[in-house]
């Protein structure tokens, strides 16, 4: 959290209901067609990086300058939600599939602004 503070944090919320969906996943050991596990979670957005914590692991941690980010997904649905949507392969070359990320929080829509104005940051 000490990074993330010297780093300005512009949005945060913790302690927050989130889910990861993934559909055609395949991975060493790992094949899903569909799956979806609930959990608790917390979002951040910085000056210069997008976190989203999974428990107290990173799901997502993504700066806004790493290629990476411009071929992420990140919209708001319709529920006050956060969904972050990416090809697996994107952080881990044995992985295929899609992964999904929907964090609910009431700060949802400020969340995606912050986010969309560092969006002209990924290389």
């Amino acid at each position: 959290m000490t990074e993330l503070q010297s780093e300005l944090i512009e949005v945060s919320d913790e302690g927050i209901h989130g889910s990861v969906t993934t559909k055609n996943f395949r991975s060493p050991g790992k094949r899903e067609n569909w799956r979806r596990i609930w959990f608790g979670g917390s979002i951040v957005v910085t000056g210069m990086r997008l976190v989203a914590l999974r428990h107290s692991n990173f799901a997502v941690n993504v700066p806004f300058i790493d290629k990476r980010f411009r071929l992420m997904n990140i919209s708001l649905e319709p529920t006050a939600t956060i969904l972050i949507a990416f090809d697996a392969s994107l952080f881990h070359a044995d992985w295929s599939g899609q992964i999904e990320y929907r964090y609910r929080t009431p700060f949802a829509a400020t969340v995606l602004e912050k986010i969309s104005l560092h969006s002209h940051l990924a290389a």
